[in-house]
């Protein structure tokens, strides 16, 4: 009897162990999977205090400047993003959304390369009113943003 009982204790303490190898493993592999998806938001004050890593993939957001705005070849765009304070170089390969234009706010995700940013994807407000969360909080703090007329 006294046998039987350490042979269900040590069956016990093997079926946890396995079990709490498995949960490390697994959240383990769940955070290497997503280690590239997870983009850090940043305005062009943020990016020109500490750059980012060369070859990190982050988000740029920020009014573009006026008088930036350059259509080249095909679908290249180049302009400046700017949260008042500081201004960063953009350049994108690709279709940009319908509301997109100088002074309008927006957010890119990308990588810098050379002091340019890169942009891989364009996002835009989608209506005239409409300006995403993180870059009217950076034109808040640099004094820059202006309440929408009604």
């Amino acid at each position: 009897m006294a046998g039987l009982k350490n042979l269900k204790k040590t069956r016990r303490i093997q079926v946890f162990a396995v079990a709490a190898v498995a949960l490390a493993l697994s959240t383990g592999m769940i955070g290497y999977a997503m280690r590239d998806g997870i983009n850090l938001y940043r305005d062009p004050s943020k990016v020109k205090a500490e750059p980012p890593r060369e070859g990190e993939i982050f988000r740029l957001g920020g009014l573009v400047e006026d008088g930036t705005l350059v259509r080249g070849e095909g679908t290249h765009v180049t302009f400046s993003v700017t949260d008042g304070a500081e201004t960063i170089p953009v350049t994108f390969e690709g279709v940009l959304p319908d509301l997109f234009g100088e002074n309008q706010g927006m957010i890119g995700t990308g990588s810098m390369v050379g002091g340019t940013f890169v942009a891989t994807e364009i996002l835009a407000k989608h209506d005239e009113t409409y300006m995403p969360k993180e870059v009217m909080d950076s034109l808040k703090e640099t004094g820059v943003y202006k309440e929408p007329e009604s």
